[in-house]
């Protein structure tokens, strides 16, 4: 049996505060790590590394809208031959001068929310004219088949959370069109009865749209798993379609273990990536302290058991990609000394 770990943000992004790491102890994750052989590559975000996986090429954008369309349209919507792109409610703010976007993982939004807010769009651009119909598929994740307007090239939705968007809108031939929708959408929205219910409960207005992922659903998709346990949309949609055996996420390593049959496996731990992302440490912390009674020191356990042929870790970060793999036996090279997890993290 083969496994291959991706978690995302395993290391802290700002490597100008290594007290973040202080006081944790990490011993199951950091002797999985000094016994395997590392490789360092160039930095990839989550949904870029996960289509590489897959077969997936990059088209204008990573074509992340029409796959996982296929998943959230569960045979009602199709992909077919057209170009798709996400279209997901954000929460916009203002903060030193800059706006800021949020994604749904710091707010809620129900599907008779989205619905409302839809609607609205719909009956807007159906008034002017334009063909641009908005699908909430999912209360989070919006769709939109692009016809009437030339597509565009776009930025990650994982690329821009918590930062500024004054160079990150939509870029490159048609970007003034879609710059354009961008802002009539924000005023559309920011006076909608939604919002001012929402902010006069103490919630984010959802009071913009993000567009990304655009493209056409790809020809073939091909993975080197047989299986995918996970809870990630993207990681979920590539996996069914491309054949692999698609599972949720179990809660822990042993509960895993009893479930799993011979064959190669990607297991996706994404629970530390919106705390980095969010410049959460204290949730990062928990999250990692979590990921090691769970997962890691199970793990280590079974590696000195011989229970895998191969254990790969891969974490992508703003800065690189590192690829840690241990083989069978590689447990007893003791000359591969134990470092503490900040050492790799600088």
């Amino acid at each position: 049996m083969n496994l291959h770990l991706f978690i995302p943000s395993l290391f802290w992004p700002d490597a100008s505060l290594p007290e973040i790491y202080r006081d944790l102890s990490l011993p199951g994750l950091e002797n999985l790590l000094a016994k395997s052989l590392r490789i360092d590559d160039k930095s990839h975000e989550v949904e870029a590394w996960l289509c590489c996986a897959f077969g997936v090429s990059k088209q204008r954008d990573w074509p992340v809208a029409p796959i996982t369309l296929e998943t959230d349209g569960a045979g009602s919507v199709i992909a077919g031959d057209d170009y798709w792109v996400r279209a997901d409610p954000v929460h916009l703010h203002i903060e030193h001068d800059q706006i800021l976007l949020a994604d749904s993982r710091v707010f809620r939004i129900s599907m008779e929310e989205a619905d409302q807010l839809t609607r609205l769009l719909n009956r807007h651009f159906e008034e002017n004219g334009q063909e641009m119909v908005f699908m909430p598929l999912r209360p989070d994740r919006w769709y939109l088949r692009v016809t009437a307007i030339p597509p565009v090239e776009t930025r990650l939705l994982s690329e821009v959370a918590n930062k500024g968007l004054r160079e990150l809108l939509p870029f490159g031939t048609n970007n003034k069109i879609w710059r354009g929708l961008f802002n009539e959408i924000q005023m559309l929205l920011h006076e909608h009865p939604l919002n001012q219910s929402r902010e006069a409960h103490g919630e984010p207005a959802i009071n913009g749209t993000w567009f990304w992922g655009g493209g056409i659903l790809p020809q073939s998709m091909t993975s080197r798993y047989t299986h995918v346990w996970t809870d990630e949309v993207l990681a979920a949609s590539l996996a069914l379609a491309s054949g692999a055996d698609q599972l949720w996420l179990p809660p822990d390593a042993a509960t895993w273990h009893q479930s799993a049959v011979s064959g190669n496996h990607l297991v996706v731990l994404d629970s530390l990536h919106g705390k980095s992302q969010y410049a959460d440490a204290y949730g990062w912390r928990e999250s990692l302290k979590e990921l090691e009674r769970n997962w890691f020191m199970p793990l280590w356990a079974m590696c000195r058991q011989g229970k895998f042929n191969q254990l790969t870790l891969t974490s992508t970060g703003s800065r690189n990609t590192q690829s840690f793999t241990l083989k069978r036996g590689d447990t007893r090279k003791f000359w591969r000394s134990t470092k503490l997890l900040a050492d790799y993290a600088r």
